[in-house]
């Protein structure tokens, strides 16, 4: 007898300000398999995270109005569960400006090959 939990899809929140990368990100992890809702700001962000159907928040860290840094921090209040991972070209001074990360939160620092992304999460959900 199978374990029902195989077939259950991660889904992923991801939250990019540039459209051509959300749009890459997006195809890139929907093919490995993964459910994917892109948003282009941390505001739209929040009541997606609220309703905490998501397992991982991929974020970018310099996003306009909500920053990913803050966005995290409000989805570790409101979804504990969800597991968070950066993406950033900033990524060693915008964690250092901005205070820690919230604890367990992976950074991928751009520039970064689509494998190498999937790999990462595919690391996170592995049992």
């Amino acid at each position: 007898m199978e374990s029902e939990a195989m077939d259950v899809t991660v889904k992923i929140l991801l939250a990019e300000d540039d459209d051509s990368m959300r749009n890459l990100l997006t195809r890139a992890l929907e093919r490995a398999g993964y459910e994917v809702v892109a948003v282009d700001n941390g505001r739209v962000a929040m009541p997606l995270i609220a309703t905490g159907d998501f397992d991982l928040l991929l974020t970018d860290i310099v996003m306009p109005e909500i920053d990913g840094i803050e966005l995290a921090r409000r989805a570790s209040t409101l979804a504990p569960g969800m597991r968070v991972m950066f993406i950033t070209g900033f990524a060693a001074v915008a964690l250092d400006k901005n205070g820690p990360a919230p604890h367990g939160a992976k950074v991928l620092s751009k520039p970064f090959h689509l494998r190498d992304l999937v790999s990462e999460v595919d690391r996170l959900f592995a049992a």
